[in-house]
């Protein structure tokens, strides 16, 4: 009988194993990102070809924009997208990082919840009713409060000089109100993912709740503070109607945080319209992979601080 049953098992074939349909389909929609990207990167490299060939890699470094002659720089806007996202994350970090610390917290259910939709309903406005209200309300709010008072006590330093109405720095306000809601959402949900031992370990050992939040919590959470900074420095960076309203518009590299500058993504909306011939296009199209380009490197580079700072993390743990 065993000798029976044995040799059925024999000869019964192997199962076979059933493909992972769901892994597959997964794997090819997280495929289609990159592939779409690469595509369009291709677009508009053929698009800019006419500026590619004609200035090369002098389009970078160039300062002078003028459609006239045909001479075309994309460094002035450069540095005012750059610097406009990262004085926004300045000033947008503190604030989004202490609301959500504060929402992670227990009790005082109704204020929680007050702040946090009030936090969350920001990120449904439109850019254009931003840029409204910075127009008519934020900027000459600030620079009657911000920029006068400080012009006039540190006018010495170069780049607290010359205030002005429309300028890099009020870009710079609305657009830190504006990654407000990304920034403190997951910053968030990354602090209530720290477990809750070592924050009662804290107070047993007679730390208050400062010197928790501060020593124990944040610490803890902060490669997950690093990504959702990294999320809200790729909105501030593609940032258009709300920056062109109150960045002034200028093409030129700002002597100080209060004059009137110029962001990639503002120049290609206030002039593609307009653009005619063959260079002016091309170099507007060009400036869009500029974008692409400062876009990705500086988020690389933000990707590589997220992953050493897990790994002192994971190290310390």
């Amino acid at each position: 009988m065993a000798a029976a049953v044995e040799s059925a098992s024999t000869a019964m074939p192997p199962a076979r194993r059933v493909p992972d349909r769901f892994r597959t389909v997964s794997a090819l929609v997280a495929a289609a990102a990159p592939a779409i990207l690469v595509v369009i990167v291709v677009i508009l490299f053929q698009q800019a070809a006419p500026a590619v060939r004609h200035f090369g890699l002098g389009f970078l470094t160039g300062t002078e924009w003028n459609p006239v002659t045909d001479m075309f720089g994309a460094l002035p806007a450069i540095f005012g997208t750059v610097s406009t996202a990262f004085l926004a994350l300045v000033l947008a970090v503190p604030v989004g990082v202490a609301v959500a610390v504060i929402l992670a917290e227990q009790g005082q259910t109704t204020l929680r919840g007050i702040l946090g939709t009030g936090i969350e309903l920001l990120a449904a406005i439109p850019s254009v009713v931003y840029g409204i209200w910075a127009l008519y309300v934020l900027a000459p709010w600030s620079y009657q409060h911000l920029e006068l008072p400080i012009s006039d006590r540190f006018g010495s330093i170069g780049w607290l000089s010359q205030p002005g109405a429309r300028s890099l720095f009020n870009a710079s306000l609305v657009l830190a109100v504006m990654i407000l809601p990304t920034l403190s959402a997951i910053s968030r949900e990354v602090i209530r993912a720290v477990p809750r031992g070592l924050k009662e370990n804290a107070v047993a050992l007679g730390a208050t709740w400062w010197e928790t939040t501060w020593r124990v919590i944040l610490p803890s959470a902060r490669a997950g503070i690093f990504g959702a900074t990294i999320l809200a420095l790729g909105r501030a960076l593609g940032e258009t109607i709300a920056v062109t309203m109150v960045i002034g518009n200028r093409y030129a590299i700002p002597p100080s945080i209060f004059s009137p500058a110029y962001t990639l993504a503002s120049v290609i909306a206030n002039e593609f319209n307009e653009a005619t011939g063959t260079l002016y296009p091309a170099a507007l199209i060009e400036l869009g992979l500029v974008l692409i380009l400062v876009t990705l490197v500086v988020n690389i580079v933000a990707l590589l601080l997220v992953r050493s700072t897990s790994r002192e993390a994971s190290r310390a743990a």
